[in-house]
């Protein structure tokens, strides 16, 4: 599975349309880095959620984005070049991508792809919610407010993410508890 996932990630790096976007993107090895940092917490992380954290962002290509929704762009993609459907989900879903589905008008399209409400998921938006633009680790109020500065009030992202913040912010103290309880064994 994960030498699947970097083969394809290796393929979509090197190609002309979409490769020079990612290879722009300072929190694609962040995300990824925080991501192998936390996959201790348990027997359920691993090669998926690795692979999630690396690849999330990869409906930005421009070559991929159709929708101009990046989780499901990505989704798609993913899906087309025979990945695990758990990756696939994983991807079209990180970071409370539903709300944004919603006010797209492309909740039913995200839907296609089942929601894993699982340990997994809290560590994949903590390894995406701690990483900034640019490539330093953040903490998620930090990451938050560089979000709602970069799109403003009255986008799209601004409603989503401020009606999804609780969320975000809890799977994040989820993380960050089992974290906290790791380090004390």
């Amino acid at each position: 599975m994960t030498g699947r996932c970097e083969s394809i990630a290796s393929r979509t790096a090197s190609s002309r349309n979409s490769g020079e976007y990612l290879l722009a993107l300072p929190n694609f090895p962040l995300v990824s880095l925080q991501d192998h940092r936390i996959g201790s917490l348990s027997g359920n992380l691993g090669a998926p959620q690795v692979a999630a954290a690396s690849l999330h962002d990869i409906g930005y290509a421009p070559a991929l984005a159709h929708t101009g929704f990046h989780p499901l762009d990505g989704a798609r993609w993913l899906q087309d070049q025979g990945v695990e459907e758990r990756l696939v989900c994983l991807v079209a879903h990180h970071t409370a991508a539903l709300v944004e589905a919603q006010r797209r008008g492309l909740r039913a399209e995200l839907e296609e792809f089942c929601f894993e409400d699982s340990e997994v998921t809290d560590a994949l938006w903590y390894a995406d919610l701690t990483s900034s633009p640019i490539g330093e680790a953040v903490d998620v109020d930090t990451r938050l407010g560089e979000i709602l500065v970069r799109y403003g009030p009255g986008t799209v992202v601004f409603d989503s993410i401020t009606q999804a913040r609780p969320g975000l912010e809890a799977a994040v103290r989820r993380v960050e508890g089992r974290l906290a309880a790791l380090n004390r064994r």
